[in-house]
């Protein structure tokens, strides 16, 4: 069972708690957790009609909030109640009773109250014509040390929520709702205005990733380049300082720091970002070579990308100034907005299926298997820099779409890039994808044989074994571990070592240089590889662009 709590908004009448509430549940729902909101004027209705607004039925009333709260949190369910809860004394009472109490002050001045108030209230109030009106004609005692202060007079709904679940991701509470820090819109040009006036640093495209993934909150908790004592943790522990799981370091290498706490990031002649420099620190290469890829040989990509960077690191967070330019304009879609597809479609439970290569017939059978279990699937191939010799994310891109179109029912697939850069860290890098995808709402996640993998530097499996070091409930989603598949021409079936008795030499399957040889010799790709819409958009692209 997972590890339920309680969020307690407290503020004035007219602060924002309903709304704040309905927001923060919504957000929660969509990452597939079981909310519950007690709205303090339907509880009054339903749960203690007859009391009055004495100190001592106002103490009953929210008595009664709070049993039913830690019965939800209990159960390991979020309970969101916005009430008033003028006192100090019965607050902090709940608090001592409540498992995983998280309470938010929603501030507002005494003005803005009066404004935003269609009905009159305070006005009747502050002329002495209601009686035990709280704020006003009754004492409101505001928090002392609330987990998270909101001022819902300086903030919009959306600021306070992505600071909120940005709070509870950062002390542990929640895995992965994450905050956003991506300006677009209208406030775009102002940002990179004022970016362009800061220090200058240019990034190259594997930086440039990076940022934006900070700034949509795909790499939560992070919200921006590691600093020291992060760094530090995750190459020797594979957790953040905090002890949250983070397996593969997000970094900002240079050669020389530049000057400022703030700095322009910038990428191809365009101010991308801004870093709110918090220190900078040695990071040589040879540990985190060893640690995270296991292996220092620059012949892998990894190591070589690695080495190739500066030994110097700045922290700090990111700010990410629009999105990457982008060859997928209706794929490309940031945490938030899966969410909410996720939400639209009525999925509790989605599975994530990482991706470089064009998708075969083995893929397609784990991710059936996987739909079996799951109400839908994120097909989130990976569209960012990969080693040479990969296919173009573009041809990849058709293959995919060929499959849905023949292959899948659309309205339990849905299909969004994933514009990270492919570091190859086998076992560290799966746990990497499985925190990317948690933060675009998985609740699953698949992961194979030799997820991440290149060459031999990893043992078969090992990106399997490395959740055991990991619960699920700190991970905040659940591995499906798969067997490697194939086509058995015995069995005349898509199957797995589990499932099929044949040796190895009735099982089809074929080497990705193999089946780039083919396609650039103009062969066809065998029926038990893939499936021959695939086929047609590989061979096509291979004959037409010369893709190898």
């Amino acid at each position: 069972m997972s590890r339920g709590f309680v969020i307690w908004f407290t503020g004035l009448s007219g602060a924002g708690k309903s709304t704040l509430a309905e927001r923060v549940g919504a957000e929660l729902r969509a990452h597939g957790s079981h909310v519950e909101i007690l709205d303090g004027d339907e509880v009054r209705t339903h749960l203690s009609k007859g009391l009055g607004f004495s100190k001592e039925d106002r103490d009953t009333n929210i008595r009664r909030i709070g049993y039913v709260a830690r019965l939800v949190a209990r159960s390991g369910g979020v309970a969101i109640a916005a009430a008033i809860s003028p006192y100090r004394e019965i607050r902090d009472e709940i608090r001592a009773q409540s498992p995983g109490f998280f309470e938010v002050y929603v501030r507002a001045s005494l003005d803005e109250l009066v404004r935003r108030d269609v009905k009159g209230l305070y006005k009747k109030a502050l002329a002495g014509e209601l009686a035990n009106f709280t704020g006003v004609s009754d004492p409101y005692e505001p928090p002392l040390n609330p987990e998270l202060v909101v001022d819902s007079e300086l903030e919009t709904v959306q600021q306070s929520t992505d600071r909120i679940l940005g709070e509870l991701a950062r002390r542990r509470v929640i895995a992965g709702a994450a905050p956003t820090r991506l300006i677009e819109g209208e406030k775009l040009a102002d940002a990179r205005a004022e970016a362009a006036g800061l220090p200058r640093l240019d990034v190259g495209p594997r930086e440039a990733a990076d940022i934006y993934m900070l700034g949509s909150g795909a790499l939560s908790p992070l919200d921006g380049f590691l600093t020291e004592a992060d760094y530090r943790a995750v190459i020797e522990n594979g957790r953040l300082a905090g002890g949250q799981p983070f397996t593969v370091p997000v970094t900002l290498r240079v050669n020389a720091a530049p000057q400022g706490d703030r700095v322009g990031l910038w990428r191809e002649g365009v101010p991308i970002g801004v870093l709110d420099v918090a220190g900078g620190f040695a990071a040589p290469h040879r540990p985190e070579a060893l640690t995270v890829y296991g292996t220092e040989e620059v012949a892998h990509p990894g190591v070589a990308a690695l080495c190739a960077s500066g030994s110097l690191a700045l922290g700090g967070k990111v700010t990410a100034l629009g999105r990457p330019p982008t060859s997928f304009p209706e794929q490309d879609l940031t945490p938030s907005q899966v969410r909410a597809v996720k939400e639209k479609r009525g999925w509790r439970t989605m599975v994530g299926f990482q991706t470089r290569n064009p998708v075969h017939r083995a893929h397609e059978y784990l991710q059936k298997v996987a739909l079996e279990l799951v109400d839908g699937l994120l097909l989130h191939p990976l569209v960012g820099e990969t080693k040479s010799g990969d296919i173009p994310a573009e041809v990849r891109m058709r293959c995919y779409e060929a499959l849905l179109e023949g292959y899948f029912p659309a309205e339990r697939v849905l299909l969004a890039t994933n514009p990270a850069w492919m570091r190859y860290a086998g076992p560290k890098e799966a746990v990497f994808h499985a925190i990317v995808r948690r933060n675009h709402g998985c609740t699953h996640f698949i992961v194979g044989r030799d997820h991440a993998g290149v060459g031999s530097y990893y043992d078969t499996y090992a990106a399997q074994r490395i959740f055991d070091q990991y619960t699920p409930e700190e991970l905040g989603i659940e591995i499906l571990r798969f067997e490697n598949s194939f086509f058995c021409r015995r069995c005349g079936s898509l199957a797995s070592t589990r499932t099929c008795p044949h040796p190895a030499e009735a099982h089809a399957s074929l080497s990705g240089t193999r089946v780039r040889e083919l396609l650039a010799s103009g062969q066809e790709l065998p029926a038990e590889f893939t499936r021959a819409e695939v086929a047609d958009v590989l061979r096509a692209a291979y004959a037409e662009e010369a893709v190898v």
